[in-house]
């Protein structure tokens, strides 16, 4: 392993060097210490009932720790950084197995699991080839093994959750943790992680302020078409504002692309969470779990992130290309 890699993958001096990271760390450190007081002065001035100022207390410190298992990880390093979007993704399908009753298939979602182990071992491995080739050769594996049982009947429900969830969990958020190959994922990763938080927050706030007509009444009741298009206009003015930064003297710096990448951010972002609802809505179920009081579970916070990361990847890696000058195959070798 080269002092390079090394320092990408462990090199915790280096976690403030971007102005981004380091005006976004200060930022939401401000903001955790802001925000009980503000919502306290709005309480007093009768601003906020009762009731919605407990909501938004369990939702405040839920954020308290959400905010650092996001944030930490990637100060730390790259490794840390892989290793957190593997675990989330295990954490991620745990969910899902259980909300569809696909855990009761325990041959299917060994399959599906070490699928997503072996996407992470590609990406810390820094091997795109490997990376790339899992999505074809793990769904061939899942139709293929899942014939063994003999049980033709259930067979498509079987293998087509098991499908989805590897597309979604292993492929989608390995993206995600592909970013930590670049040398500069910090600034890349923080940019993507606070614009889709702030996408669902302006979606929220605008949808209260001027939304009317239902977006998808059916799916997710609460969106609206006012809600959409406003999230869209200010996370891409965000994107194209802080983007600048981000990709200085690279090609995506230009306006036009700038805008692209901020539309594709903030509609994806939405899509995602579109996505786990009609899942949800399906299942007659609220939320995809309870570990979070406010949020839900894992997959009830991070939804947005999962078409967010491969559709970033894709067009940031065609214009600059994604961890290019890193060394490859660090642990595998010429194996």
């Amino acid at each position: 392993m080269t002092q390079q890699t090394h320092t990408r993958l462990f090199g915790v001096s280096h976690a403030l060097v971007s102005p981004v990271v380091r005006i976004a760390v200060i930022a939401i450190i401000a903001i955790f210490a802001l925000t009980p007081v503000l919502i306290l002065t709005l309480r007093k001035a009768g601003m906020v009932p009762d009731k919605q100022y407990d909501e938004l207390m369990k939702r405040y410190k839920s954020w308290l720790i959400l905010g650092p298992l996001m944030i930490v990880p990637v100060l730390l390093g790259a490794f840390w950084t892989i290793m957190a979007v593997g675990i989330l993704s295990i954490l991620c399908y745990r969910e899902y197995a259980r909300a569809t009753g696909l855990f009761r298939e325990r041959l299917m979602s060994l399959l599906v699991t070490a699928g997503i182990l072996a996407v992470t071992f590609s990406v810390l491995d820094n091997w795109y080839e490997l990376f790339v080739a899992l999505f074809p050769l793990a769904t061939g594996a899942i139709a293929a093994i899942a014939i063994l049982a003999d049980r033709p009947k259930g067979y498509i429900q079987r293998v087509a959750l098991s499908i989805l969830a590897f597309t979604l969990f292993g492929v989608c958020l390995g993206h995600l943790g592909f970013f930590a190959n670049d040398d500069q994922f910090r600034p890349i990763l923080f940019m993507i992680v606070i614009c889709v938080e702030l996408n669902d927050i302006f979606a929220y706030i605008c949808g209260k302020s001027f939304g009317h007509r239902k977006l998808a009444p059916h799916t997710s009741p609460n969106k609206t078409i006012g809600g959409g298009i406003g999230s869209l206009v200010l996370t891409t003015c965000l994107v194209v504002f802080v983007g600048h930064y981000v990709f200085r003297h690279t090609a995506i710096d230009r306006g036009r692309r700038l805008v692209m990448l901020g539309l594709i951010i903030s509609i994806t972002g939405q899509l995602g969470d579109l996505l786990i609802s009609s899942i949800k809505r399906d299942l007659d179920l609220k939320d995809m779990g309870v570990l979070f009081p406010g949020h839900g579970g894992w997959l009830d916070r991070f939804d947005s992130l999962i078409l967010v990361a491969p559709a970033v990847f894709h067009y940031v890696g065609y214009f600059r290309g994604i961890g290019g000058d890193q060394p490859t195959r660090i642990l595998s070798g010429g194996l």
